[in-house]
């Protein structure tokens, strides 16, 4: 015996209601079915591209699917940002957020798609420190004196960046901010270390492990590392807020993807990220890339790189800083 009309098409609509209901919630549950994709806005055989790749591995040995690393270089990244930005908020497409795309942000903030607006934190892979590095030909030896020498002679001390904008360059204007003295910046588009090593520029901010071999060979004189406390791989050169209190600046990595991912997918994302960083063998791996993990909730990154805008906008401002 059929059904009644009117019974048919209720069971029918419910029907309906809960397939559309049920795919978010198991889809969450088996994620992932299917390769995840690691969006990267480096070129290969940078530093991100790099840990990007190591990430990529690991967190498809947890994960139990394929995790491919898809290089989109170019516009400051920005064309690998808006790739995010506009992918389906299902889990599958991912990128390697970095401090340089949050600088990004704060110097451009007319730009139509940038990480602090349209991209979703995930997690925190870990700081990247960077260590101030200065030519011995200039007659200081420690961070006090050569303050003192750059107060003494306003502009003639020039600083080495890889460019305008560039998390080394705001590091800088960071240090002029918090303690007076005036440099001169000197943008670079190819590599400045012959540069710095000859004493045509005086210091750069270096991410670690870049100079290591300068500074212990007497090349380069090291006066102190950007994070709040001393690294392991520098033991004897003091953290820049030891003098200047309160100095921080720390680049670092991360994972982001599209606004709107299920809550699930990214909690399971985040404690899998977590476990990869806490590894002993990971952490060993990551050290040698000048990287420091370290593990956050979801709500800490995303409050951290609220923080780290508002502080780089800051930096922007004083200095006035324009985008190239």
């Amino acid at each position: 015996m059929g059904l009644p009309r009117r019974t048919f098409l209720g069971l029918a609509a419910a029907g309906v209601a809960a397939a559309a209901a049920k795919p978010r919630h198991a889809f969450a549950l088996d994620y992932p079915s299917r390769p995840v994709r690691l969006i990267i806005g480096f070129p290969s055989g940078t530093a991100p591209d790099i840990t990007g790749r190591l990430v990529a591995q690991g967190l498809a040995e947890r994960l139990g699917q394929q995790v491919v690393v898809d290089s989109r270089p170019g516009a400051s990244s920005g064309i690998a940002i808006e790739a995010v930005a506009k992918a389906p908020a299902d889990g599958y497409t991912l990128m390697l957020e970095l401090s340089s795309n949050v600088v990004n942000a704060a110097l451009n903030p007319g730009l139509a798609f940038n990480v602090v607006r349209d991209i979703a934190p995930v997690a925190f892979l870990g700081g990247n420190p960077f260590v101030m590095v200065m030519t011995p030909s200039l007659p200081v030896k420690t961070l006090p004196e050569f303050i003192a020498y750059a107060k003494a002679n306003p502009g003639r001390i020039n600083m080495a960046s890889q460019g305008v904008g560039t998390t080394p360059h705001v590091c800088g204007e960071l240090l002029k901010m918090m303690t007076g003295i005036e440099v001169t910046h000197v943008p670079y588009r190819t590599s400045l270390i012959p540069d710095l090593l000859a004493g045509q520029v005086h210091f750069y901010f270096s991410p670690l492990p870049q100079p290591l071999e300068y500074v212990r060979d007497g090349r380069l004189r090291a006066l102190g590392v950007s994070t709040a406390a001393r690294v392991p791989v520098l033991p004897d050169v003091p953290a820049i807020g030891e003098f200047v209190p309160g100095y921080e600046a720390t680049g670092w990595f991360g994972l982001g993807g599209p606004k709107g991912m299920p809550a699930e997918i990214v909690d399971k994302l985040n404690s899998t990220t977590n476990a990869f960083t806490a590894d002993a063998a990971v952490k060993e791996r990551l050290a040698s890339l000048g990287l420091e993990p370290r593990g956050m909730t979801t709500a800490a990154f995303a409050g951290f790189v609220a923080a780290e805008n508002d502080k780089w906008a800051k930096v922007i401002k004083f200095a006035n800083i324009k985008p190239e």
